[in-house]
Parts: C-alpha cells; structure tokens; sequence
C-alpha cells in the first residue's frame, strides 16, 4: 500500500527533492518522515500558467501514520495478475494471424504460457518494411503487402506512437511495461499521455518479436491468411499463402488480430460465412500548422520552455447530429501514405520522438455510420475505397495527394500555391480543392468544425493552414462479431481481436484486447504437452 496524493501543480522543471517537499506540505508531515516517493503520473496544465500536475506514490517510515493518512488522502494497491485457467481441450499449434499490437501481444501471452503459437503476418519484416515505406514516400511505388498498414507493427509502427488510451483496464500497465522493456522510453511508465515515436514504437516492436520467438513462438512474414477451416461450428485450421505456395495449418484455436485495412481478407471472411456487421469510423482530411503557431498558441506566456515538448491539441465540434473532431494529433510530425491497393490514396500522421518536424498536423474528422454506406456487412470498405480513389484521380495519380490551404477551402477554389505553411506529404502533394472528393456531408461538416476550432483555439482558422486528403482509415468499418467468450459466432476456437475485429482503437487498447483474446484461449484450450 502507498499513499496516493493526486493534482500535485508544481512549477516546470521540479527536481525530486521540490516534489518531496511539496508532497509532505499536502501530508502536513516533514520531508524527512517520507522513506520513498514515486511519480505515478504525469501531465501539462497549459490552461493558464502552465505547469505539471503530479501523480505520486509515498511511503512512510512510520506504519501506523501511513494506514492513517491512506485513510484521509486515499491509497494505492497493487493487484497481482490473476492466475490462468487453462482449459482441457488439445489446441494443436494455436495461430496468431497479423503482427500488429493486437496480434503481439496476444502472441505473447500464449508463449509466456507455453503455448508455442505460429504468428504470421502478410507483411514484411521491420527493416525491410521501413524500405518499402521510405520507397513509397520517395518515388510514390507502392507494396501491396508492405506498407504503413501491413507489416510488423502494423498501422502503429508508423504513426506517433501515441499510448494514451480511455480504456481503464489493468492490462494496460503490462502493455506499457512491455513495452518499456523491449525499447520504448522508460518515461511511458509515468506521463500522462506517452508516445514513443514511431522510431521508439518499431524498436519496441522488435524486442516484442525476439521474445515471441525466445518463448518458443514461430514467427512467418509475407504470410497473407487465405482460408478459415471449419467443421460443425468449430475450426480445424487455417490457410496461408508465403513465396507464391499454399500452406494449411492444422488448429483448433486461432486469434483473428488482422488490422482495420485488410480489405481483401475481410470480403475472404464475408465469403466464408462468417458473421460480420458494418460499423461506424469517421472519414476526413490531415491538417498542418507550423508547430510554432500551435506551442504559441497552447503555452503562451510559458512558449520555449525548455521542459516543455511540442505541444498537443484535443478539439470537438458538432454538426448537427454529427461529431466532428481531431484525432491522432502529431506534434511536429508529417502526412504520410497509408494506401495499401492501387489507384487509391489515403493519409494518415507520424511523428518522431523528437516531435521536432516544422509542422504539427492532426486529423479532422466527421462521424459516419451504416446508414451512410450501401447496404452490407462491406458497405463501409465501399465507402472508404469510393473517396480514395475519388482523391487519387483528383491528385492525377502516382499517389500524390489532393491538397488545399483552408482559405480556398472555405472559398471552394482549387489551391494554386502554398504559403506559410508548407505540406509535408510524401512522394508530393497536388494543390486541388478538397470538395471534388469528399462527399457534400463531409465537406460541410469540416467546414464548421473548423470555424467553430478557430473560435476554441485562436488562429487554427488561419487561412495558411493546409489540409491533404483523405483520411478515411480511421477505425475498422467492419465488426467480426463474437460472443461472451471471444469466440468468433458460429465458429468455435476463432477468437477475432482487436482494432480489425471492430473491438480497439489505438495501439493500447488493441495491445490489451490480444491480451484478452489469448486469456480467453487459454481458458478453452490446454497448454500443448
């Protein structure tokens, strides 16, 4: 037990000894009294002068008056993990399909229990995955199986590396951990919205892969899943295909963790039968600011501190009955291609560590639901591949990007030339204007959310401002529906998992849903003898 003091403001660059002394002051006992202090948590109050707000951990060297002030200030426990119970049935080599935080982590699990999982990936390795992207951006070639979205990682090895999450789960701690001891910062374990970069995150990714692979796990790269094997409600195996050859495993207990962009195995999926649904996701475009407008406009007064980093925006508006907001803000990051099929482009955010790029850039998102796609389970892939090939002809291809500063876009010009702020979208970008591939609706509602953005944080507005489309890979805009026990309906020993079953968002969240799916296996399935 430790006493849990929370909202702790101390001045920028604090040393340990202040936060001991501020700690006590909140106690009403000496420093000397307190035998340790731990920061749990850390975070930035910019609202006025801007300053960190604390977390801490103390412990006492007196006992009696540690359980007394536990009583009045509030206390901390930490839980130990509930030991697994495993199953009776015989799993054969149990399968992990997709190497993103989903499917890692829930590979993990399974080897740190014995279970020797095959993990395969339909993507390349790391280093030759980075390769392929750093191609993409410098000649606009794109690799079907290799790209931002598909690949060791998946879509959160090229990203920010955010790890902040809503979900309030204790797993998460064992996903930061992890984390940190396979490469990531150390200070994840603390700040109240960590990132790692996507440097840090790929780095990660591989100490997470050599794991699996310590354990007793097999890892396949360039091994795209093409068939679910099943008999009487329950599956027997799975097919993949690596070098051009088919390959069958025979399993009774699979984790689907493929990712929100395998369009080709969700239709395979639908083919086979298996029970999906449309979802809502939110479609848009990227924004950039030079990153010293939005550190001057968040800090103030307190701008170029030097504990203080790039700085973040969170903004929400409503149009009508719809949501329109930012997500996946990158501090001084750039745009980059997230397509993964040909004739089609879609943007996405990456930021280093560092977070020292010249623009910070964000999406601008609307809410969209079934209701606006066609009808069927894939009527929300339709939608997203109908504005991305909608923008890639605007571009006039090579996977250029369709781009407008926001004064023509609130004019309805096309963008002739940029000034101000120069867009950071790679192979290049075309100056067009945005209302030629986004549906009215879309369009409409940006327009307002970023008026009304203007309004909550002054200059966001500026007419210099550039926006590139489209961002439309989001979230999945297809659940595989599972039960109560994880299982795949219909489909017995297939666990669907994480952001591309239609159950996370972001690398956290999907990060614990593996860890759950594979719990959830283990609780059916024995441990191989």
């Amino acid at each position: 037990m430790a006493i849990e003091l929370s909202g702790l403001a101390m001045p920028l660059g604090s040393d340990d000894n202040e936060i001991k002394q501020a700690a006590a002051a909140r106690l009403g006992i000496r420093p000397d009294d307190i035998l340790r202090l731990r920061v749990a948590r850390q975070s930035l109050d910019a609202r006025r002068d801007v300053r960190l707000v604390l977390t801490v951990q103390v412990w006492l060297h007196d006992g009696k008056r540690q359980r007394s002030l536990e009583q009045r200030f509030g206390r901390v426990e930490v839980r130990p993990e509930q030991p697994v119970a495993y199953g009776h049935r015989a799993p054969g080599q149990p399968v992990v399909v997709g190497a993103g935080p989903c499917g890692l982590f829930a590979a993990l699990t399974l080897a740190q229990h014995g279970y020797k999982p095959l993990l395969i990936e339909r993507g390349r390795d790391m280093d030759r995955r980075v390769r392929d992207v750093q191609r993409m951006s410098a000649q606009g070639v794109l690799d079907e199986e290799s790209n931002v979205c598909f690949g060791a990682g998946g879509a959160g090895a090229f990203s920010d590396g955010k790890l902040t999450t809503r979900i309030k789960d204790p797993r998460t701690e064992r996903v930061l951990m992890t984390l940190a001891e396979c490469g990531a910062p150390e200070e994840i374990l603390v700040l109240a919205k960590p990132h790692t970069g996507t440097e840090n995150i790929r780095k990660a990714v591989t100490g997470i892969l050599d794991k699996i692979r310590r354990l007793g796990g097999t890892v396949s790269f360039e091994s795209r899943l093409t068939g679910i094997l099943a008999s009487g409600g329950e599956l027997r195996g799975i097919t993949y295909v690596k070098n051009g050859l088919q390959h069958s495993v025979e399993t009774r207990a699979a984790v689907l963790a493929i990712g929100h962009s395998a369009r080709d195995t969700y239709a395979m999926l639908h083919a086979a039968g298996l029970r999906m649904e449309p979802k809502p996701f939110a479609v848009g475009i990227r924004i950039e600011h030079k990153r010293e407008f939005i550190d001057r406009a968040q800090y103030g007064a307190a701008f170029g501190h030097p504990a203080l980093g790039a700085a973040e925006y969170r903004l929400t508006s409503r149009w009508g009955e719809r949501g329109v907001y930012t997500f996946c803000m990158c501090p001084g990051g750039e745009v980059i291609c997230s397509a993964t099929e040909p004739g089609g482009v879609a943007v996405n955010g990456m930021s280093y560590y560092a977070r020292d790029g010249e623009n910070s850039n964000s999406a601008v998102v609307v809410a969209v639901s079934p209701a606006d796609f066609e009808p069927g389970a894939l009527g929300g892939v339709a939608f997203q591949r109908r504005m991305e090939r909608a923008a890639y002809a605007l571009a006039g291809g090579g996977f250029a990007a369709p781009a407008q500063t926001l004064g023509d876009f609130f004019a309805g010009r096309a963008t002739r030339v940029f000034s101000g702020v120069t867009p950071t979208y790679r192979p290049r970008v075309t100056g067009a204007d945005l209302h030629e591939c986004l549906p009215d609706f879309v369009a409409a509602a940006i327009a307002e959310g970023l008026r009304d953005f203007g309004r909550k944080l002054k200059g966001f507005d500026s007419p210099d401002a550039v926006l590139t489309g489209v961002e439309t890979r989001t979230s999945a805009p297809v659940r595989l529906v599972r039960d109560a026990s994880f299982q795949a309906e219909g489909v017995a020993g297939l666990f669907p998992a994480g952001e591309g079953a239609g159950y996370a968002g972001g690398i956290v969240s999907a990060a614990v849903d593996g860890i759950k799916c594979a719990e959830a296996l283990m609780r059916e399935f024995a441990p191989p003898a």
